[in-house]
């Protein structure tokens, strides 16, 4: 007996939506981390190694979020006001996590 595989092949959008979710993802924990930093520099010490660490880092990030959200709004089909609200959603911390979770369940990630 012979054994067939069907090959099921990934919606067009969804490498689309795991690199968005991924950068959305990682932009919040980057803000947590320089929150924290800000924390421990402006309230419970002087020490600036969180700021000077994170920093750089949520920077980094912050900047692939915004191109990110640029490169998969046509394939993931998102119309002008999903990506400014993509977009707005990188302002506030851990914002990018809620948009994330908002746009999955109501489909704009398949």
């Amino acid at each position: 007996m012979t054994e067939t595989t069907v090959a099921v092949e990934a919606p067009a959008g969804s490498k689309y939506a795991t690199v968005f979710r991924a950068v959305a993802i990682a932009e919040a924990i980057s803000w947590t981390g320089l929150l924290i930093g800000m924390l421990f520099k402006y309230v419970l010490s002087d020490n600036e190694i969180g700021v000077q660490i994170f920093g750089p880092i949520h920077g980094g990030i912050f900047i692939a979020y915004v191109i990110t959200v640029a490169v998969v709004r046509k394939p993931l089909r998102w119309n002008i006001p999903v990506t400014l609200a993509a977009l707005a959603a990188s302002i506030p911390p851990l914002f990018t996590w809620f948009f994330e979770i908002w746009a999955k369940r109501t489909g704009r990630l398949s």
